[in-house]
């Protein structure tokens, strides 16, 4: 093998240690970027779910309340009617 043979398999081992190189750092700015993804995935499902159960507790708290008042409604009504049929006997 000649010395220019030699010098050119040199440049393309350069070469290619280099692209190597840029390949590793790719590659760790990538899997940088899943894991930020992740965690950013993670805490919406997190406030999200925090959401769901803030909105649960208040939909109790109004089905109780509608279903108080619809029994106050049934017993004024009631209360009407015996008054009326008092009234009216």
């Amino acid at each position: 093998m000649s010395y220019d043979e030699t010098q050119v398999l040199r440049d393309r081992v350069r070469l290619l240690e280099e692209r190597l190189r840029g390949l590793r750092a790719s590659r760790r700015i990538l899997m940088n970027l899943i894991a930020a993804q992740e965690r950013e995935r993670r805490a919406l499902i997190a406030q999200l779910e925090a959401e769901n159960g803030r909105l649960q507790k208040q939909s109790v708290r109004y089905a109780r309340a509608v279903f108080e008042r619809n029994i106050r409604i049934v017993r004024l009504e009631e209360s009407l009617r015996r008054l009326h049929g008092a009234t009216s006997g």
